[in-house]
C-alpha cells in the first residue's frame, strides 16, 4: 500500500473504507455502533455511511448501528454474479459497491486487510492508508462518553474496595496473607477482583496484582504469595460490556509495616502524580508534564537508568488516551502532543527498585481548558489499615 501520509484528516465527507469484526476493532466500532465478532464491511462516502451486512446481520445491524444506511451484501453479491463472476469475493462484491460510488480514492486503516488492499488495486481502485489515530476524534470526547468512562470508574473503585477489605481481614504469618486459614496470592486475589468486576457487567484481562520483586516489572501480572510489608500494585482497567469503554486505576498498597525506604519511595511517586495532575490543561504539552515528574523524582535523588542489567527509576510514560481501547492517543511522555479540551488520559508515574520495592499510582483525567476533572474518586492510601 501506499506511504502514510501524516497530513491526512478524517472528516464525515472523507471517503472510509473498513473491514474489521467490531469487537476487537475499535475504529469499526466507533464509526458504526454496531458489535460483531466477525468482519464486516464500512464505507462513509460523500457525507453518508453505509454498512453491508450479511443475511444474518442485516436486520440486527439496522436496528442497532448508527449509520445512514444498512445493505444486504447479498443484493451486491448478485450484481457481481451479473457482470461475469461465477464465485464473487468480498473484494469483488465491494467492487460493485465502489465502482457504482465513482469514488476516486478511499482511505483505510494501517491495519487494513493486505489482501484485500492487493485484490482491489488490482481492480483499479486507489487506496491510501492512514495511521492512529484513524478518526481524530476519538481522541475528544463528549459528556456521553465521559459518563461511560466514570461508570466504568465506579466498578474498578468498588471492586477494588471489595478486594481490599480480603487484605485487611488476612492475618501475617511468617509474612505471609493469611485469611481463613489459605495463603493469599495474586492468583486468588485477582480472581476475586476480576469476578465482581463481572458482576459489574466489566471485563478484566491482565489485572496485574504484583508483589515484591515482580512489582518492579511493570506489566508483571503477579504470580504467588502476597507478602507482608512490601508493596503490591493493583493496576485494574476492565471494559464496560454495555459502553465499551473502558477505565484505568492503579493503587500500591502493603499489608504491615512499612519500611522507611519503601514509604519514602510511596511518598515520592504520590508528589509526583500529583504534580502532573496540577498541570494538566487545554494547550499544555504533555512532554513538559513527563519532564517535570522526572525532574521531581531526581530532585529527590531517584535516578532512571540500567543497574545491574535491569531497568530501574522511572522508566515508561506518564499516561495515555482511554476510551474504547485501553491505550489509544494521546500520551504524556516523552513525545511532544499538545493536550486538548475533551481528552481523557491517565497519569500513572511509578519508581521502581528492586532493593527497595516498586510503586505506582494512577488516575484518569478529563482535559478541560484552563484545568483538568478528575473521574477517579478512589482515596490514595499506603498502609493498609
Amino acid at each position: 500500500m501506499p506511504a502514510q501520509d501524516e497530513t491526512l484528516k478524517i472528516d464525515k465527507n472523507s471517503n472510509v473504507l473498513m473491514v474489521a469484526g467490531s469487537e476487537t476493532d475499535a475504529n469499526i466500532y466507533y464509526a458504526s455502533r454496531f458489535l460483531a465478532p466477525d468482519p464486516f464491511i464500512y464505507l462513509q462516502t460523500r457525507g453518508t455511511s453505509f454498512l453491508l451486512m450479511s443475511d444474518l446481520e442485516v436486520d440486527r445491524a439496522r436496528a442497532q448501528s448508527t449509520v445512514d444506511q444498512v445493505l444486504p451484501y447479498t443484493k451486491y453479491e448478485a450484481r457481481a454474479k451479473a457482470n461475469g463472476v461465477s464465485a464473487p469475493r468480498l473484494t469483488d462484491v465491494l467492487h460493485v459497491f465502489m465502482r457504482e460510488k465513482e469514488v476516486p480514492e478511499w482511505i483505510v486503516p494501517a491495519n487494513f486487510p493486505l489482501r484485500y488492499g492487493d485484490a482491489l488495486r488490482k481492480l483499479g481502485h486507489k487506496l491510501r492508508t492512514k495511521d492512529e489515530p484513524f478518526f481524530e476524534q476519538r481522541a475528544l470526547k463528549n459528556e456521553q462518553e465521559v459518563a461511560a468512562i466514570r461508570a466504568t470508574q465506579v466498578a474498578v473503585e468498588a471492586a477494588l474496595d471489595s478486594t481490599l477489605d480480603l487484605l485487611r481481614q488476612a492475618d501475617i504469618k511468617d509474612g505471609l496473607l493469611i485469611l481463613n486459614g489459605e495463603i493469599l496470592t495474586s492468583e486468588s486475589v485477582r480472581r476475586h477482583l476480576n469476578l465482581t468486576l463481572m458482576e459489574k457487567g466489566c471485563l478484566a484481562q491482565h489485572t496485574i496484582v504484583s508483589c515484591g520483586m515482580d512489582a518492579c516489572d511493570p506489566h508483571n501480572e503477579g504470580s504467588g504469595p502476597l507478602r507482608a510489608h512490601q508493596s503490591i500494585i493493583f493496576d485494574i482497567f476492565p471494559r464496560s460490556n454495555e459502553t465499551r469503554y473502558h477505565a484505568d486505576m492503579t493503587r500500591t498498597v502493603l499489608k504491615g509495616t512499612a519500611p522507611d525506604a519503601l514509604k519514602r519511595l510511596y511518598d515520592t511517586v504520590l508528589e509526583g502524580q500529583l504534580l502532573g495532575i496540577a498541570q494538566v490543561k487545554s494547550g499544555v504539552n504533555g512532554r513538559e508534564i513527563h519532564e517535570s515528574i522526572m525532574r521531581c523524582f531526581q530532585k529527590k535523588g531517584y535516578e532512571t537508568g540500567v543497574v545491574n542489567g535491569r531497568m530501574q527509576g522511572f522508566f515508561h510514560g506518564t499516561g495515555h488516551g482511554i476510551g474504547l481501547d485501553i491505550h489509544e492517543p494521546p500520551r504524556i511522555s516523552k513525545t511532544d502532543h499538545i493536550l486538548q479540551t475533551g481528552e481523557v488520559v491517565t497519569l500513572e508515574p511509578g519508581l521502581y527498585y528492586p532493593e527497595i520495592g516498586a510503586v505506582r499510582i494512577e488516575d484518569m483525567v478529563l482535559v478541560e481548558d484552563g484545568t483538568c476533572r478528575n473521574l477517579t474518586r478512589y482515596p490514595k492510601f499506603f498502609e493498609l489499615d
